[in-house]
């Protein structure tokens, strides 16, 4: 699968013929609602063997084709590139399959073992019923080997919609984590509708993670978790009261999402998590936490200070950094989940935290911002997709920004009015997984399910193989 980015004179009819694909698979794989309208700029997923890379700063042709097993001269024929030291950070490079001519005597086992592959995965990818039809001189593509990892995604869905979400893509899940039950300050907790989203999770061997949580949209909760924190008979209370829902609607692992923690309570929030580990492992529970994106253990600000990254790390089983909100929606337009900031955190974190602790955060929506931007002014979030529908509307081109790895574009609205969007397409999510293959994290952690985003589920899987726990009933 490969990412292609529209220019100028671009059909669907012309890309379609260059990868020798049909348009209707392009059309179904990327969720296109009009076919016959394309804007510069846009990317498309191409059903074609391959693969793409996205430019970081700081690569080689040489060092991409190394990470590739493949020649300098290989790589710039794909490309059809004339020189070999001009490469772009953010530019999109096409990686042609391995191929493998079958030699006298060998077996499809022999050439599976060889290339770390399966035979199975062989088959497949050359669409052979059968194994023994294969004969000497045939050219076999062989598939790359894909990271196995594990993929959470939040839902602040309606029941019904998370249900549907979850038929979708939930082969693509190893855990669901519908949000949140609040705490209350005498420990107990607000109810959640969420029986039907749980078993849907359970019937698709996905692990449910329940999220526990001391805001709202519009409570900061920092009182509340002081309340709760610096008393040992309340922290008991609410462990007591999770330990209730989870045993009774079926839930396996707990998700901690305590933010605008007070500092003076950064040691009584290390201390409920390590009671939290041990009343759950007890039970074989799983114990998370949802750290916020700090570059520095110095790192000042209500939001970071109470967050030990050291201490979430040793206690808790894993963490999800949550690498976005940078383009917030009360704040200045610009990119939500910029990728230079988001390596900056994965870096610091994995100076005290293990990479098989970590899933990296990726927000899956839009913003809208008016220009010129007012203080205090809220950006309308919306999928991906409705942005690239308004960029096609609006014949407005897309842009790429190389630094942050992500598409943005300006449009001027039927009165008058300019706008600034950023959002996530194909290339920007494919960054986002290298960046997770290149750090070896544990996984990938969406926020979150309702905004239809067909190219990022596409690459995901063509990215990894999704693990499946068996820590559920």
């Amino acid at each position: 699968m490969i990412i292609y980015v529209v220019s100028s004179g671009d059909s669907l009819w012309k890309i379609a013929n260059r990868y020798g694909v049909t348009i209707d698979s392009i059309v179904k794989l990327n969720a296109l609602s009009d076919p016959s309208q394309l804007t510069l700029g846009q990317s498309l997923v191409i059903p074609h063997i391959g693969t793409s890379h996205i430019v970081e700063a700081g690569e080689t042709l040489w060092s991409i084709a190394q990470q590739y097993g493949l020649t300098i001269q290989t790589l710039m024929q794909a490309n059809q590139l004339t020189d070999p030291n001009v490469l772009y950070q953010g530019s999109v490079l096409y990686i042609p399959p391995i191929t493998h001519v079958v030699q006298s005597g060998q077996t499809l086992w022999d050439i599976s073992v060889w290339y770390g592959t399966t035979v199975q995965a062989i088959l497949s990818v050359n669409q052979i019923e059968d194994p023994n039809t294969i004969y000497v001189g045939m050219n076999l593509i062989i598939p790359r080997s894909k990271r196995a990892i594990e993929v959470n995604a939040y839902t602040y869905q309606s029941s019904d919609a998370a249900v549907q979400s979850i038929q979708d893509i939930g082969q693509l899940l190893t855990y669901l984590s519908p949000f949140a039950y609040k705490i209350k300050e005498d420990g107990t907790l607000e109810g959640l509708n969420d029986e039907d989203m749980v078993d849907a999770a359970i019937s698709k061997s996905i692990v449910p993670m329940m999220s526990i949580t001391n805001f709202t949209s519009t409570e900061a909760g920092s009182n509340l978790a002081q309340v709760i924190l610096s008393n040992s008979s309340l922290r008991e209370k609410v462990i007591r009261n999770v330990l209730e829902v989870m045993d009774d609607k079926g839930y396996t692992a707990l998700n901690i999402d305590f933010e605008n923690v007070l500092p003076e309570n950064r040691e009584d929030y290390n201390r409920f998590l390590q009671l939290a580990v041990d009343r759950l492992h007890a039970r074989g529970y799983l114990v998370s936490t949802a750290l916020a994106p700090k570059t520095s253990e110095e790192q000042a600000g209500v939001l970071y200070e109470a967050h030990d990254y050291e201490a979430h790390g040793r206690i808790v089983d894993f963490v999800v950094l949550m690498t976005y909100e940078w383009g917030y929606r009360m704040g200045p337009p610009q990119a939500i989940s910029p990728l230079d900031q988001m390596r900056k955190v994965v870096e610091y974190a994995l100076t005290v935290i293990p990479a098989e602790k970590i899933f990296l955060g990726f927000q899956i929506y839009a913003r809208d911002w008016l220009l010129p931007h007012v203080k205090g002014q809220e950006a309308e979030t919306f999928s991906p997709q409705e942005a690239v529908r308004r960029a096609v509307k609006h014949g407005a081109p897309i842009q790429y920004d190389p630094v942050a790895q992500s598409p943005f574009f300006r449009y001027t609205d039927e009165k008058g009015k300019t706008h600034e969007v950023w959002f996530e397409d194909a290339r920007s999510a494919q960054a986002k997984f290298e960046l997770a293959k290149q750090y070896k994290l544990r996984g990938i952690s969406y926020w979150a399910l309702g905004f239809p985003y067909p190219q990022n589920w596409a690459l995901l899987e063509d990215n990894f193989s999704i693990k499946k726990l068996k820590t559920f009933s």
